[in-house]
């Protein structure tokens, strides 16, 4: 595997509105990246507004909703998965759901003898285009170390358990190279519209730690 790996970036823009309520407690991360911002945009390195959109792009623009959509279009149209699963970027372009996917995109599909995690050992390497921000746990220590490990466990703290005769392929993003899982369509879902499809593909089982359509899986996300 590559390693390579580019670097994800958080913001967050919480202000105080001066309405006499104490703020909640906020995360010393979060106030360390807020005094950054500050000092960035006082010295004029960057413009705030700038950040807002950026922020805005990946909380609405982008996010897990393009590609629950993409999963949605995959399980209903057998030639739009062929072409998924060929040149993931491509194809999710060409029904429009983003302008444009960045990254070498890899779609892997779960089977009935083979599940799929995704990972980033090195760093927290993310198809952010068609996933949005990732999680705080995608980017833990304690995730990119086990998941390669004991793929298994991880699984049963998020509340999935397969059968042991399904084989766990895990695989490693890097800065060039991002993965999607493409979940199996839930049983019973035969007259579910594209849309109700795509409202039951979470976040995690496109990342490979949920089932869609699972309460279990959206615990963690």
């Amino acid at each position: 595997m590559a390693n390579d790996h580019g670097h994800s970036h958080d913001h967050d823009d919480g202000h105080d509105h001066g309405d006499g309520h104490e703020d909640p407690v906020i995360d010393p991360v979060q106030l360390r990246v807020r005094a950054l911002e500050t000092i960035l945009v006082e010295k004029g390195y960057i413009e705030s507004g700038a950040l807002d959109a950026i922020v805005d792009y990946f909380e609405n623009s982008v996010g897990p909703h393009v590609g629950a959509r993409a999963v949605a279009r995959a399980w209903l149209d057998e030639d739009f998965k062929r072409a998924l699963l060929k040149d993931g970027a491509t194809a999710i372009q060409s029904i429009g759901l983003v302008p444009k996917v960045g990254d070498d995109l890899i779609v892997v599909e779960n089977t009935p003898s083979r599940h799929n995690m995704v990972v980033c050992t090195l760093c927290s390497c993310y198809p952010w285009d068609v996933l949005g921000l990732p999680p705080a746990w995608y980017k833990s220590a304690a995730y990119r170390s086990r998941v390669v490990i004991e793929p298994r466990a991880v699984l049963t703290e998020f509340g999935v358990t397969l059968p042991q005769s399904t084989e766990i392929r895990v695989w490693d993003s890097t800065a060039e190279t991002r993965y999607l899982v493409l979940p199996m369509r839930p049983e019973h879902t035969e007259s579910l519209s594209e849309d109700e499809l795509a409202a039951l593909v979470t976040r995690n089982s496109m990342i490979g730690t949920a089932l869609p359509g699972l309460a279990g899986g959206k615990a963690r996300e």
